[in-house]
């Protein structure tokens, strides 16, 4: 057992840190004209991705559940490293998965990712609607009936018409459930968000804090979420200092209502 795995056993089980984080594949990008003059690491392997990994790792295994955006699953451009397991083992986190967005074969293999230190009861994977195939959402359930925690980690279009079929999509599956968390690089403001009815319907926005996370190097707008049903609450919602991504992560001290720690508390009994 890890040093951060034995942490999380000995804490109060009515809390969890969660944390989103757009890693950009580990491609170190501090200013806009590295769009053009870096563009060739979304394709070629660097040979300081792997120390860019390793720093990351001591900052997201300070966390219990951990979403990723604009992971490598394990291809040229990455050195076949799968980024999702590289840091899971790192951080010491006992549970991973790799959603596979994406696939360029061996040049590329675009993903999302779950880090858990919680054994997830289930994982979905959601290929979300779009023009142009590519993104998706995890849905990790902790816990059975309809106490359970149910957490998304999504990565929405770029263009509005796309986002609103993605967010139709999720609202579908997000309204009948009860504790939820939605997280990830949404490609919107609060105000975006707020402006999709039907969203907002299946999952009062809270907290939606206007917590500036693009570009890292000077942040302005508010891309990165973690979203919470009103069932649940929270402390402190904060940004955490740029790790080399173009995007900032996002971090959040979740409290859990009674029963919905009494089935993670079984989760955690025998994880």
């Amino acid at each position: 057992m890890s040093q951060a795995d034995a942490l999380y056993r000995n804490r109060d089980a009515s809390h969890l840190r969660l944390l989103t984080f757009n890693l950009q594949v580990g491609i170190h990008t501090s200013a806009y004209h590295h769009y053009l003059t870096r563009s060739w690491q979304h394709f070629l392997p660097h040979p300081k991705r792997a120390g860019r990994l390793d720093l990351m790792s001591e900052v997201l295994g300070k966390f219990d559940i951990v979403g990723l955006q604009e992971v490598d699953g394990g291809s040229f451009r990455s050195g076949n490293v799968n980024q999702v397991e590289y840091l899971a083992s790192r951080a010491g986190f006992p549970h991973h998965f790799q959603q596979l967005n994406r696939n360029l074969g061996r040049f590329a293999q675009h993903s999302n990712g779950l880090l858990s230190r919680l054994p997830p009861a289930r994982i979905e994977e959601h290929r979300l609607p779009g023009t142009l195939p590519g993104r998706g959402a995890i849905h990790a359930s902790y816990g059975d009936g309809p106490d359970a925690l149910h957490l998304f980690v999504a990565h929405l279009a770029l263009s509005h018409r796309a986002r609103v079929r993605q967010l139709d999509y999720l609202s579908e599956i997000i309204s009948p459930l009860r504790h939820v968390v939605v997280m990830g690089d949404l490609n919107c403001t609060p105000e975006q968000l707020h402006t999709h009815d039907r969203f907002c319907r299946s999952l009062p926005l809270h907290p939606v804090l206007p917590l500036p996370s693009y570009p890292s190097w000077q942040p302005r707008r508010a891309l990165d979420h973690i979203l919470l049903s009103s069932s649940l609450a929270t402390t402190e919602v904060r940004v955490l200092d740029q790790l080399f991504s173009d995007h900032l992560p996002i971090a959040v001290d979740l409290t859990l209502p009674l029963a919905c720690q009494q089935a993670l508390g079984r989760i955690k009994s025998t994880g």
